[in-house]
Parts: C-alpha cells; structure tokens; sequence
C-alpha cells in the first residue's frame, strides 16, 4: 500500500501541474474547447486527492469495528470521481452552449499549442504508469484515475485539433462543438467509472473468467477431496474473499481434511494475490454432485 500511497500522492502533483499548463493554454487563447479542457484538470486534481485520502484510509488494518478491513475505501473514491466528472460534463455542455450562440474567435499562438500539447503528453505518460501499476496493486482509485486521465488526454487531443480547425478554416463553431463533443466523452466515462465502482461496494460477484480459473485451481489443488460446491467470490480493493463447501470423505481425519484445506488456500492465493477464504468442511453425505468435482 506504500507503493499505492506514493503514485497517489504523485498524481495530485501531475494533476496541479497539468492544470497550471492548461489554464496557460486556455488563457492564451479564449478557447472554450480549451477551457473545456482545463476544467476537466480540476476535477483530476480533486479525484487525485480523494484517491490518496482514501488509499491512505484503505491500507488501516482492521479493528474492531471493520474485522473486514477498510478495503472498500477505494471504492467510494472512485465513485467521487465519477461524480466530479458527470459535474464537469455540465458545466463544459454549459459553456460550450453560450458560446455556440455567441461565437468568438479565439486566439492560437504557437505558444499556446505547445503548452496544452506538453500539458496532454504528461497526462498520457502518466495515465499509462498508473494503468499498469495500479492493476498489479489491485487498487480500484489507481485504475479509476488512469481511466480518467486517458479519457483527458483523448479530449484533449480533439480540443487542440478542433481549435486548430477552426482556426484554419474560419468555422467558429468548431470550437464550441469540440468542446460538446468533450463533455459528451467524459460523461461516458463518468457513467461507466461510477458503475463499475458502485459494482465493487455491492460486492459484485467476479468476473466469469476469475469464477473458471478459481475453479480450476479447486480441481487442481483439493486432491483427496470429492467436491467443492456453493463457490462465491467477491473483491474489496486489493483483497479477493472466497468462501465454499468442501466435500471429503466421512471418515477422513479432521487433520487430513485441513492438510487439504491449507493447500486450497495456498494455490487459491497464488493465483489471486492477497485473499481471505473460507472453507466449510462437510461429509460425503453432504454431496450436491455440482460444483468442482474434485480430480
């Protein structure tokens, strides 16, 4: 969790950075697209802060009051970014309104090119850092905030080209429509960042590959046992819980039974990572004849 704590606390610096470059951008030129766009760098700077507070709030043991741990913490960051996303969308749809009725010319110096194009290249780099260790930490806020770091950096790509366009062609209305075509992008991506988060905090079931490569490690690793049945999964954060019955033979010994129990456990968190599972034991008589049989 240090690890997570660090790219989390870099991030709110990228984000402040990159907002100070887009504001430049937006001021140079009057562009609403541009605009647009560095309003979307306040609602990363303000995720980037709620994803540390709640990483940071996540990696707590747990206490008396949450045997389970704080794992879920992620979650309810990722779910305010989704929301400061969907608020940003408006606003920009807003603004890029007014300006569809009122067109303006905007400015572009070369200067100002330079300074969003920098300001996007920052936000690619570093989305793809937080793509790739975000998923080998398990962290729900790293992925969420990558997510919408590359949906910017998609945005702000089109709002330097529509900019560009208008500029070269005349047609003002370029700009305002880029930057409608921005709000709808991220609107998308709030919607889908919301959803997938809100899945997690009502501990949605995993995925069905995750469900078959459990499985296969119960057919792989219960040997002495008969069936394994009445499998659920889940993920909070980083932690995976596994719970099922295990089927062994009536008269095994409870410590072969448990021998077998151990191994379970250790093949089922070599494949998932980090994992509380939990295993009731039951006798042959018990068999639901579904589930894994065990090989």
């Amino acid at each position: 969790m240090q690890r997570a704590e660090t790219l989390a606390a870099t991030s709110v610096a990228v984000a402040l950075t990159v907002l100070g470059l887009k504001t430049v951008a937006w001021w140079m030129t009057g562009s609403v697209a541009l605009f647009a766009d560095a309003l979307e760098s306040v609602v990363n700077v303000a995720a980037a802060g709620a994803a540390l507070v709640a990483i940071r709030y996540a990696s707590m043991p747990a206490d008396a009051n949450h045997p389970y741990g704080h794992h879920k913490a992620e979650y309810f960051s990722a779910v305010l970014e989704g929301a400061l996303i969907l608020v940003a969308a408006f606003i920009i749809l807003n603004e890029a309104w007014s300006s569809w009725n009122s067109p303006r010319a905007p400015e572009l110096p070369l200067a100002a090119v330079a300074v969003a194009v920098l300001a996007t290249a920052i936000n690619a780099a570093w989305s793809w850092v937080l793509f790739r260790r975000g998923r080998a930490l398990q962290s729900p806020a790293l992925v969420a905030d990558a997510r919408h770091l590359l949906a910017d950096v998609v945005t702000s790509t089109g709002a330097i080209a529509g900019l560009t366009l208008a500029m070269a062609t005349g047609m003002l209305w370029l700009d305002p429509l880029l930057a409608a075509v921005t709000a709808v992008n991220i609107l998308f991506s709030g919607v889908r960042l919301m959803r997938e988060s809100v899945g997690g905090l009502m501990d949605e079931a995993m995925a069905p590959e995750t469900m078959g490569r459990i499985r296969d490690v119960l057919s792989r690793a219960a040997e002495g046992a008969i069936e394994a049945h009445d499998i659920r999964a889940r993920r909070a954060g980083r932690i995976a819980f596994v719970e099922f019955h295990l089927v062994v033979p009536g008269a095994m010994p409870v410590e072969d039974a448990h021998v077998i129990c151990d191994r379970i456990e250790a093949a089922l968190r070599a494949e998932l990572g980090e994992a509380t599972i939990t295993i009731h034991v039951e006798p042959e008589g018990k068999a639901k004849h579904r589930g894994v049989v065990v090989l």
